[in-house]
């Protein structure tokens, strides 16, 4: 097995924990107020826990539900609740190898295409069935030599 290989089975194994988080609706108002209030904390209570003051908790607050906050300040505000953060990251295809193939087979498409575009002015049309077989084997060779381009 390839390194390449072995590091995208380590990565998929991290990321298939975070699937499900996917389905989780982050709260309207933001974890960090979402949570506060649920604990029944004040603003001023988790001030004084992350060692700042009562107005940066409430910049904090509405910087998470902006999408503006850094991940540092997260970090602090959990642990300030003694909870942990989770980040991570998962892929729409649903796996890093969904992902790969959807990208090579786009790739091998347009590869296959072009090809063919050109032995059509030149009259020599490939019939459906070829170019899917064509596009099928491409798409396998880009899945598995995993270019840079695939990423372009």
């Amino acid at each position: 097995m390839n390194k390449n290989k072995l590091q995208l089975e380590q990565l998929e194994s991290k990321i298939k924990v975070y699937v499900p988080t996917t389905k989780v609706a982050i709260p309207p108002t933001g974890w960090i107020k979402a949570v506060r209030l649920g604990l029944g904390m004040t603003m001023q209570q988790l001030a004084n826990r992350i060692g700042v003051s009562k107005q940066s908790v409430l910049e904090m607050e509405q910087r998470e539900k902006d999408g503006s906050i850094s991940l540092k300040l997260l970090r602090d505000s959990a642990r300030a609740i003694d909870m942990e953060l989770v980040y991570g990251f998962v892929p729409k295809d649903g796996t890093l190898d969904a992902l790969i193939e959807r990208k090579a087979r786009e790739l091998a498409v347009q590869i296959v295409n072009r090809t063919s575009n050109t032995m059509k002015l030149e009259d020599q049309e490939n019939s459906d069935n070829r170019i899917l077989k064509a596009i099928e084997e491409r798409t396998a060779l880009l899945k598995n030599e995993m270019p840079k381009i695939l990423w372009d």
